[in-house]
């Protein structure tokens, strides 16, 4: 048994209170100082993954070359955007020159028309030829292409066996100029319905049968959420056909978050595989783009 004089319990009170005071008053110091910084131009600079924020989703309401700047102001490393065509790739590469913001990747072809369709074989090719010039340009390194919609009188087999076919016939391209092609498998059940490939699972085979280390998967895991669910495994089994990561929480398709997508796993997941490029932020802003800017930091955080 213990002689000693039990503590005074208002004494005891009393220096409770002034822990408490003082730990309080330095997490206040602590935001204030971030708030008087607004410090929001380190938020972009996660310690894992490389994000780049898809400025056709952010800043939908400013010009585009702003959007660009306002990726900057966040601290993100890089952008991506859709179709090359029509834009201004000669500001685009001038200002993200000037602002030390990379392009990760940009959608090489699209849609519409249909690479699964046989009749178009010979327009993929020649857009992969230009497409590549562009990317030159840009000092881009991937580029998104997309299978297409489902062909009349076309079965899914039929249709990616010509999405194979025609991409044997770009990859000697994409290798000889150093610029992969990352096909995009969709969601049918929000998004895309009437597509020809989601999922996964055909995604790989394709890309396995191809058999080019410039053409490889664009892997959407939003996309990939919704068609087939289990992101980690699914990842780690096809993961030698990786060729860039996107991502956006479900439902809504909103930044990390906001829906049922454990994103600190996730990322984690791909960064343990061996992952190290960039990761699409292809996601709306659910409230503001700072919001979103700040849950995509908290994803990034295990």
């Amino acid at each position: 048994m213990s002689h000693n004089h039990p503590l005074d319990r208002r004494h005891f009170l009393g220096a409770s209170a002034l822990a408490v005071g003082a730990a309080s008053a330095w997490a206040g110091a602590s935001a204030t100082a971030v708030g008087q910084a607004d410090d929001v131009s380190a938020l972009g600079k996660t310690p894992h993954s490389r994000f780049a924020v898809n400025v056709e989703m952010w800043w939908t309401k400013l010009p585009f070359l702003d959007r660009i700047r306002k990726t900057a102001e966040l601290g993100f490393p890089a952008v991506e955007f859709w179709p090359y065509k029509g834009k201004d790739i000669a500001a685009i590469t001038a200002l993200c020159e000037e602002l030390g913001v990379a392009v990760a990747q940009f959608t090489a072809w699209g849609f519409e028309p249909g690479m699964n369709n046989p009749k178009n074989e010979d327009s993929f090719v020649a857009t992969v030829e230009e497409a590549c010039q562009v990317a030159h340009q840009l000092k881009c390194e991937k580029m998104t292409v997309v299978a297409g919609n489902n062909q009349p009188g076309m079965s899914q087999e039929q249709m990616h066996a010509q999405v194979i076919k025609a991409l044997k016939r770009a990859a000697p391209i994409a290798e000889r100029e150093k610029v992969m092609l990352i096909l995009e498998p969709m969601n049918g059940r929000v998004d895309h319905p009437g597509h020809c490939l989601y999922g996964s699972e055909d995604a790989v085979r394709i890309c396995r049968e191809v058999d080019s280390p410039m053409v490889k998967i664009n892997w959407d895991l939003y996309h990939m959420q919704i068609a087939e669910g289990d992101l980690c495994g699914h990842l780690k089994d096809g993961f030698d056909q990786v060729g860039y990561l996107q991502l956006a929480d479900h439902p809504g398709r909103n930044e990390p978050g906001t829906g049922e997508i454990y994103y600190p796993r996730v990322l984690k997941q791909a960064y343990e595989l061996g992952y190290r490029g960039f990761v699409g932020l292809e996601c709306r802003p659910k409230t503001t783009e700072l919001a979103a800017a700040r849950g995509v930091a908290q994803a990034d955080q295990w």
